[in-house]
């Protein structure tokens, strides 16, 4: 919800700077009530309008609907009828010449510029010595002594033809940044889409291969109590329904509170204090607070696991010390256990559950966590500290 708001608001504020554009650099209006009074940066501000319906149609309609689709001609010749649109739309509404000429001027139908006969009556009273001054002072811009006055219009629709061309290039430039602009965010947009979509495959699959995992380890926890007719079978499987509930409700989230993934951790170590009873030397310390921490969800149970899978022998000292240590959103977890000469099951070997592990934390926590990891001759210690949500 919050991604989204910050979407909207990038898009107003993108939309108000542009269509601010015309307004900025006209040389005649400086806010937008100006706008109606200098039609050239009025017919500015329209084409700047129609170019932004443009980014959105072509963002959402013709991008999606044809591009991707691979539609490719329908798609440019959209966007060609469109060009022409943003082309004709504004010189239609509003006169190229910047609408009606000022007061006391008459334009004739077939000359853009004021005959000299058409002036106002106070403007002829000059005698031929002061119009040569005037011609003289406007320079290029007046006709050389002899030259008929009626020659003017000529170079001035030469005027308007090179304005013309200059206003259609400034808005096929304008188009074409537009059009590419929207079809690159788009593509991205998609791209990111798709990783997204691939990441979530991919973690839904590593945590399905930790499921059976940690299934074969409880039960067969709960199985060695049961051969043993334990008294504390039925507690065991109290405590397996819980976790059950956590793995199946919980873990199917991206993010779950941190205290329920302790909860989750302990209900296992309490399984296994269960089978092991007190001849298993085992320390499990929890400091500081879980106060609406989000970590995701069996991101640790893997290290806990193969401390005892590796670590415990009747025959042997066994040594398991497991700690969680909270400061405000930073985790650190260890795990440590001596090694002991243990016998492999096939359906446990190839250590899946630590390395599925290590590739959910490069997913999920890129930059955000450190893991270190110490597989000595005597002991095996896993280190990991996190950044939480």
């Amino acid at each position: 919800m919050k991604g989204r708001v910050s979407q909207v608001l990038i898009h107003i504020t993108g939309c108000v700077i542009f269509l601010a554009l015309p307004i900025v650099f006209s040389p005649d209006a400086s806010n937008l009530s100006d706008l109606w009074r200098y039609p050239p940066a009025l017919k500015d501000f329209l084409v700047y309008l129609v170019i932004l319906l443009f980014f959105y149609f072509n963002y959402f309609v013709l991008i999606p609907q044809y591009y991707f689709r691979r539609k490719y001609l329908a798609f440019f010749l959209i966007s060609l009828v469109s060009f022409t649109v943003i082309v004709l739309l504004p010189n239609m509404l509003v006169d190229f010449r910047g609408g009606p000429p000022r007061e006391g001027y008459e334009w004739p139908a077939n000359n853009p510029m004021p005959m000299p006969s058409d002036r106002h009556p106070h403007e002829m009273q000059h005698s031929p010595m002061e119009q040569a001054d005037e011609m003289s002072r406007q320079g290029n811009d007046a006709p050389p002594p002899g030259m008929h006055p009626g020659a003017m219009p000529q170079r001035d629709h030469h005027m308007v033809s090179r304005s013309i061309l200059l206003d259609i290039g400034h808005q096929v430039f304008l188009f074409l940044a537009v059009f590419f602009f929207s079809l690159i965010l788009r593509i991205t947009d998609r791209w990111r889409q798709t990783e997204k979509e691939k990441l979530n495959a991919e973690l839904s699959y590593l945590k399905a291969q930790i499921n059976p995992h940690f299934l074969f380890n409880i039960l067969n926890t709960i199985y060695s109590l049961a051969v043993e007719k334990s008294d504390q079978t039925g507690t065991a499987v109290v405590k397996l329904s819980q976790m059950m509930r956590y793995v199946i409700s919980d873990a199917g989230h991206q993010l779950v509170p941190l205290s329920r993934e302790i909860d989750y951790l302990g209900n296992y170590i309490e399984l296994q204090k269960m089978r092991f009873g007190d001849q298993l030397p085992l320390s499990f310390t929890v400091t500081g607070q879980a106060t609406g921490q989000l970590i995701a969800p069996l991101i640790l149970i893997s290290f806990v696991e193969n401390a005892f899978k590796h670590g415990v022998n009747a025959a042997e000292n066994t040594d398991i010390k497991i700690a969680v240590s909270i400061l405000e959103n930073q985790l650190h977890f260890s795990a440590f256990n001596n090694k002991v000469n243990i016998k492999e099951l096939p359906e446990t070997e190839g250590g899946i559950g630590l390395e599925n592990t290590r590739k959910r934390l490069q997913l999920l926590y890129p930059a955000s966590h450190t893991l270190v990891i110490k597989d000595e001759i005597n002991y095996f210690e896993v280190s990991l500290s996190l950044q939480l949500s």
